[in-house]
């Protein structure tokens, strides 16, 4: 469990593990952390200075990167790796909100809505001070207690009580859930929010839905029966430049459906001029529980009218009808509201819904239009938030059993050090906050367009008909995805969580091997051209959601890849992990013929035929800020196990000859890594040092 306790004298210690014992149902793994803390800012930059001694060799490059940048911009487009305007350090993100390829939003740790990810590979990092929930409190017929549950002091939505004291509060993070825990002072109430996202591992259905759960426990500690109300508000955005454009409209909903709970709230419908979506804020009304709502008010101004509403009777009234829609300009909000009876020492749960449904979604430079892969069973025609809210509702139960039971047997290992127990999970957050997409793929059928590369020109194999494709970023500023040298670490994660979603990412690379794309573009490093994808190479990535991914790889213009000595070799390794994984023998014979060819391709970097390939002096693998020459432990390791891969594959396959080819330049191959490299201690890092 991560704290600041270490940090700490003996009284503010035993003041949080006080604080640490409030709340419903919070385990005890996890990263915690109470909503007063405040991170050290020391040596916290984004970009490091050069040495003197470096600016010489990196004149160039700056120099190359700065016009090209430029021209980028000129352009109205987005370098795929911003260096001049890099994102700013901000300690404030949480657990994110939503399944897998579905978009996201990131709900901080203080309980802000403060990253949005809902357009495919696009980051907007602006709060929106309106998405709150608010605490009504009521003894008898009078409001007692009112607050919103967040510890900022905006300028706006001056109306509303901000004063809520965070050390009166924690978080709790295990992905793809996180507790919030708000102590009411003076009341005698505590209130737990468990957020619940479908993150599920082998789910190929429920993990791509775009909703979470608040499920929020309210106890009772005091001697009198209370009235508590719970509203939640959301502004009509999706934290894009269309935001204050016009044409938003809200309106109620109810799903009644035989055998659940029905269900109601706001429809937000938020008009992008390419991807318009819809945002569902939802109750279900179960006994015990009124659910009221409002349709309209204004996140921009003082919120006097719903904070009026809410405190006048603990309910919200509001036309039945959708409201006007917005003039370019104008910002719209919304709000449901759970109202129900607390009696002394008793506990109540309510559920509130956040879904969104963008089913069609387009790259920046596409003129292709994509379906999300939830749209399988949801349907493409926009209609299907009510649905998702309901199906949410009613499936959230049976998520948390099935999160429970994959994390139970880590969390319980006491093997394992508490914070990697922690990690393990918490660190997957990158699964659905990665710029991810899921997107149903399309039967070419081997129909030739000319404006496809000729990767996208076969019959779209079998597997990634029936599991989509899958894509996720290098990082959020690092905007490639399916970067091939650092997912060989990452997809370890995919092949034992998700593993047909690996398979997808491996046919999409094995698709790109034999083919080649002999369009330019520049080399910065070098200052040279270079074709966008040679034969015989796996791609360094499949593209930037900024241009068409899939169709336009190799978004990486720093170095030419296609030489980069470890991307063929890990395809390899990963290719015979991932059969160990599914056990498919046409998914090995599907990618042998790739195999073989990168490999040939590596045996041309053997430059003294002596079986071991070597480095070119140049930035020529992953650690591309490093300049290796010859033999290298490093490449020469990931060769030597490739080579290991090869003979097994061939042997499986009955591929003999090959089996005895791989095996004999296997055997040259690690005498001369051992040769050049072992010192009798440990392995040089070249063979030139």
């Amino acid at each position: 469990m991560g704290t600041r306790q270490e940090l700490l004298s003996g009284p503010e210690v035993r003041k949080l593990e006080k604080l640490f014992q409030h709340g419903a149902g919070v385990p005890d793994q996890g990263w915690r952390i109470p909503l007063d803390h405040v991170f050290p800012r020391r040596g916290m930059k984004p970009n490091a200075k050069p040495r003197f001694k470096q600016l010489k060799d990196l004149y160039g490059v700056f120099y190359r990167y700065f016009f090209w940048w430029i021209k980028k911009k000129t352009g109205n487009k987005r370098p795929f790796i911003d260096a001049l305007n890099p994102v700013q350090l901000q300690q404030i993100y949480g657990v994110p909100l939503g399944g897998l390829g579905c978009g996201s939003i990131c709900r901080g740790w203080k309980g802000d809505f403060c990253r949005w990810a809902l357009l495919p590979g696009i980051y907007s990092y602006d709060i929106k001070m309106a998405n709150q929930f608010t605490v009504c409190v009521r003894r008898r017929g009078q409001t007692t207690y009112q607050q919103v549950l967040s510890t900022r002091h905006p300028s706006c939505l001056t109306e509303w009580n901000w004063s809520y004291s965070p050390s009166h509060a924690y978080y709790h993070a295990l992905y793809p859930r996180a507790w919030t825990v708000y102590e009411l002072p003076g009341q005698n109430i505590t209130l737990t929010c468990r957020q619940v996202s479908p993150v599920l591992p082998h789910d190929y259905k429920d993990s791509s839905i775009p909703a979470a759960v608040f499920v929020w426990t309210a106890e009772n500690h005091g001697k009198e029966e209370v009235d508590i109300s719970l509203m939640f508000t959301f502004q009509n955005s999706i934290g894009a430049e269309t935001d204050l454009s016009g044409g938003h409209w809200n309106e109620p909903f109810s799903v009644n459906e035989e055998g659940v709970d029905p269900i109601s709230g706001i429809l937000l419908h938020h008009q992008h001029k390419t991807m318009p979506c819809t945002i569902a804020l939802g109750i279900p009304h179960k006994e015990g529980i009124r659910v009221t709502g409002s349709t309209s008010f204004n996140p921009a101004g003082s919120g006097k009218e719903i904070w009026r509403d809410l405190m006048y009777d603990g309910e919200l009234g509001s036309p039945e009808a959708p409201t006007n829609k917005t003039v370019k300009g104008e910002a719209l909000a919304g709000a449901v509201c759970a109202s129900f009876k607390l009696p002394s020492g008793g506990k109540q749960d309510t559920e509130f819904v956040l879904a969104w449904d963008m089913p069609l979604i387009k790259f920046v430079g596409s003129c292709r239009t994509y379906k999300r892969w939830y749209t399988r069973w949801f349907g493409e025609d926009g209609t299907a938030a009510p649905k998702l809210a309901a199906y949410t509702v009613r499936h959230y139960p049976e998520w948390e059993r099935t999160i429970e039971e994959w994390q139970r047997p880590i969390l319980d290992n006491q093997s394992y050090p508490e914070w990697y127990r922690s990690a393990l999970f918490n660190e997957l957050y990158f699964m659905s906050d990665g710029g991810t997409i899921w997107l149903v793929a399309e039967d070419n059928d081997g129909h030739v367009e000319n404006n496809l590369p000729p990767w996208l020109r076969e019959k779209t194999p079998a597997h990634i008909m029936e599991y989509g494709r899958f894509g996720y970023m290098e990082g959020h500023e690092y905007r490639m995805y399916n970067t091939y040298d650092v997912h060989h670490y990452a997809s370890f994660a995919l092949a034992m969580l998700w593993p047909q979603l690996e398979f997808s990412i491996q046919y999409d690379y094995a698709l790109t091997i034999l083919e080649e794309d002999r369009s330019w573009q520049p080399e910065l490093w070098h200052g040279r051209w270079m074709h966008r994808k040679t034969i015989n190479s796996v791609p360094h990535d499949l593209g930037d959601p900024y241009d068409e991914p899939f169709v336009h790889v190799n978004a990486y213009v720093m170095h030419d890849t296609s030489d980069w000595r470890d991307l063929n070799l890990k395809f390899v390794l990963q290719v015979f992990r991932d059969y160990f994984v599914g056990r498919d023998k046409d998914f090995l014979a599907f990618m042998w013929p790739r195999a073989q060819s990168v490999m040939t391709k590596a045996l041309t970097w053997d430059t003294d035929q002596d079986g071991m390939i070597d480095n070119s002096g140049a930035a020529d693998q992953t650690y591309d800020a490093w300049i290796v020459t010859g033999a290298s432990a490093y490449c020469g390791g990931l060769w030597l196990a490739a080579l290991r891969c090869m003979v097994e594959i061939a042997n499986m396959l009955g591929k003999d000859e090959e089996e005895q080819h791989y095996l004999a330049v296997m055997q040259r191959a690690k005498t001369a890594y051992e040769q050049k490299l072992w010192n009798g201690k440990f392995l040089h890092l070249s063979c030139v040092h």
